[in-house]
């Protein structure tokens, strides 16, 4: 299957919308984003020693902070649906200078969770940010990306 399908949240007017998604089938869907956050050397090495700095443990609070954005994608994003999840799990490990996060979500419903697991990761990235900026700003974040999905009309996907 080709990556270039006609955009559903475009009408043939041209206006934007909301995907109808009440004739498809409900399947079991699942999807994997990550994200990438450079620290530095210095910065990845104080977490790697406790995991925490002064407001808490970094790793730990972006995970909760991550399964906590998935739940409420639908609000953030104008046009996703609300789904009710089935489950959210966010990894954070700490890789060199940076923090790998990958957010998998995962439901039965009758459209994706690929913007929830997306979702999960830049926000469990932007807590890393916002609990380490007290001591460097040289923070970058990169590399926000879908890895996998799969169910629905398009079957499965892997980058």
């Amino acid at each position: 299957m080709k990556d270039t399908q006609p955009l559903t949240h475009i009408s043939p007017n041209g206006h934007i919308r909301m995907v109808n998604v009440a004739g498809k089938p409900v399947t079991r869907r699942t999807a994997k984003a990550e994200a990438m956050v450079r620290l530095g050397a210095e910065l990845a090495d104080g977490l790697r020693a406790d995991g925490s700095l002064t407001k808490g443990n970094v790793l730990e609070t972006a995970r909760l902070a991550g399964i906590m954005a998935a739940k409420r994608t639908a609000d953030l994003i104008p046009l996703c649906h609300q789904i009710p999840l089935d489950g959210v799990e966010i990894d954070a490990v700490l890789e060199g200078d940076a923090v790998r996060i990958t957010a998998t979500a995962t439901c039965h419903h009758t459209t994706g969770v690929e913007m929830e697991a997306l979702t999960a990761a830049s926000v469990a990235a932007l807590t890393i940010y916002d609990m380490c900026k007290a001591a460097t700003k040289g923070i970058i974040i990169e590399s926000i990306r879908l890895l996998a999905k799969t169910g629905g009309k398009t079957g499965d996907w892997h980058a």
